[in-house]
């Protein structure tokens, strides 16, 4: 016997136990009853789909925010930059478009449930984001020597600071994400807290209307809180990794603001000492 009462599928099962002190099969006969029970719990729609579907909704975002910020930039000090700007920083912007165009293709890899070559081109994800961390710190100092020579040197203290934090601010949860590559829950978080931490740039292009001078941190901020949001939905808890890395990202975003703001003396003598 069967039945189906709120999400619970229960089963009777009646069965004969013979005593066997009697030797008999027809007297003395008992029954043992035996009730399995299942209990199945059905996410709504809703809570399912973003279950599914968030991080690769969140690459596709990632990109869209990149592209809309660049836009306003590109042809003025890129395609048609007066003074020309070196070879080195187009490298720079083909290896970090490769790596949001890398992440959208790894989030559907992931969606397809196609595992297997999600892994094998982790490991040109590995190289990749090597090479975002090696010529993000290299293009820092040669766009901020640049900006000394052509433009008495304004900006150029600011975006080394800004720069050398967001390639920290992506070197860290990159390797975390290497280090944790065989923990998915780990993984995919630390890769968007990763990719995230390179918006900044893209959100500080923003017109003053959307995002105000200075606040561009808090776009990257808003996308974290974003994997906040689902965690709380789907997981009714907030994983170790957004719990320690946006508390982490916020005190030290506004370290690197207050630095840059206040003009430390500190930070001048080093920067000085990097540019030379």
């Amino acid at each position: 016997m069967q039945y189906t009462r709120a999400g619970q599928l229960s089963r009777l099962r009646l069965k004969p136990c013979y005593n066997l002190a009697t030797n008999q099969n027809a007297i003395g006969r008992d029954w043992e009853i035996t009730i399995t029970t299942t209990t199945t719990t059905t996410k709504p729609a809703g809570v399912s789909l973003l279950n599914t579907y968030f991080y690769f909704f969140m690459s596709l975002l990632i990109a869209v925010i990149v592209v809309y910020g660049f836009s306003h930039t590109i042809d003025e000090r890129l395609i048609h930059a007066t003074p020309a700007r070196p070879f080195l920083l187009y490298v720079h912007g083909a290896i970090f478009s490769g790596w949001v165009a890398f992440y959208i293709l790894q989030s559907l890899l992931v969606r397809a449930h196609n595992v297997r070559l999600h892994r094998t081109l982790g490991w040109f994800g590995v190289a990749l984001g090597s090479a975002v961390f090696v010529f993000g710190v290299w293009i820092a100092i040669v766009m901020s020597q640049f900006r000394i020579v052509h433009f008495h040197g304004k900006g150029a203290v600011e975006n080394l600071a800004l720069s050398f934090y967001d390639v920290a601010a992506f070197a860290i949860p990159f390797a975390l994400a290497i280090l944790y590559r065989k923990k998915p829950e780990y993984h995919r978080r630390l890769i968007l807290l990763a990719t995230c931490a390179l918006t900044s740039a893209a959100f500080a292009r923003f017109p003053a209307n959307l995002m105000p001078r200075h606040w561009f941190f808090v776009g990257v901020d808003m996308l974290v809180l974003l994997g906040v949001a689902r965690d709380l939905i789907v997981n009714r808890r907030v994983h170790r990794v957004y719990a320690i890395g946006f508390p982490a990202f916020v005190v030290s975003q506004s370290f690197v603001m207050y630095v840059i703001l206040s003009h430390s003396s500190y930070w001048l003598k080093i920067a000085n000492a990097i540019l030379r």
